[in-house]
């Protein structure tokens, strides 16, 4: 059966990003190639993926260089759902679908699409948490980075209670696999 997971990376103090949305601490950091909870092993599982605006928009800036040469391709395979209220910058080629629908809807969407493998919910922390709300989240699988930024956007704006799985080491970060307690 499909899961519904929040993959993701956190400052040790809790946050996505700085309160900027910047993303700069995360790339600095060397993370694991192979493992149980590595990247290339996740998303070889995954059949359609979700984010927020702010997490598009920081894609495609980090994706187009400004000088309008050739930008980077679309990272991702899956089709992919961007939760927003406004028009977001196109990405040719790309299978990305706007949507300002509710999370159940979409999340029923994402389902039908994936043909049976996982659903991931790349961010932001808000977004999770409608997932978490709605009860259609399923796993939260956290890549731990040794730095702190003091302030940002949090890793889960919401009360979870969660089971651990599993915990690994990832090259500098510490990754760990929590089950969503019903």
């Amino acid at each position: 059966m499909p899961r519904t997971i929040y993959y993701t990376a956190t400052s040790l103090d809790g946050f996505i990003a700085t309160d900027d949305h910047d993303l700069g601490w995360l790339l600095s950091r060397k993370s694991g190639e192979d493992g149980p909870l590595d990247y290339a092993a996740f998303i070889a599982d995954v059949g359609a993926i979700c984010m927020g605006a702010n997490t598009y928009e920081w894609i495609h800036r980090h994706s187009h260089p400004a000088d309008g040469t050739q930008p980077e391709p679309w990272p991702y395979e899956q089709p992919c759902w961007v939760f927003t209220h406004h028009d977001l910058r196109p990405w040719p080629g790309a299978d990305v679908r706007p949507t300002s629908g509710p999370v159940e809807a979409v999340h029923a969407e994402m389902t039908a699409a994936a043909g049976g493998r996982d659903l991931w919910v790349v961010g932001g922390g808000d977004l999770a948490g409608q997932f978490l709300d709605a009860g259609l989240l399923d796993e939260v699988v956290v890549n731990i980075a040794p730095v702190t930024l003091g302030s940002g956007k949090p890793l889960l704006p919401r009360h979870a209670e969660l089971r651990l799985i599993e915990t690994v080491r990832s090259g500098e970060f510490v990754a760990a696999r929590f089950e969503v307690v019903r």
